[in-house]
């Protein structure tokens, strides 16, 4: 049996980015990152590591994906892939040509984990009842 899947928990470092490929297909990519932390040898303090995950969205989650905003605290799942390209501005090296291999996770789920929108400040607030009437919990 095998199993190629992925779930983070973390915050978008940036604005979503919608692409298009070659055959005209879109897709939007994010940025995530999730940090763990851990006391340090002495026990006085913490120490943090934050590492930044390159996620891809097709079809109709590539169109949720594009309105995600730089900040926003997602749950994704997905399945990890490889890629490879050459970079457009190389220096000619003596192996020849170097690729760059990136790690990418192709999503097929995203939850907003974020609590809802903040109420503005001059809004009314709203009534729960009506006046003269008794409201019992």
């Amino acid at each position: 049996m095998f199993d190629n899947s992925v779930r983070l928990v973390g915050f978008v470092g940036k604005d979503a980015e919608v692409k298009t490929t070659k055959t005209q297909r879109e897709f939007t990519v994010l940025s995530l990152a999730t940090t763990a932390s851990w006391k340090d040898k002495n026990g006085d303090g913490y120490i943090r590591r934050t590492e930044w995950h390159k996620l891809v969205a097709w079809g109709n989650l590539s169109t949720f994906a594009a309105t995600l905003r730089k900040g926003v605290h997602l749950a994704v799942e997905g399945e990890l892939r490889y890629r490879e390209f050459l970079p457009k501005k190389q220096k000619k090296s003596k192996n020849g040509d170097q690729k760059i291999r990136v790690a990418e996770i192709h999503l097929w789920r995203i939850a907003k984990l974020d609590r809802a929108e903040k109420r503005d400040a001059d809004a009314p607030v709203p009534e729960l009842g009506t006046e003269g009437e008794d409201v019992h919990f």
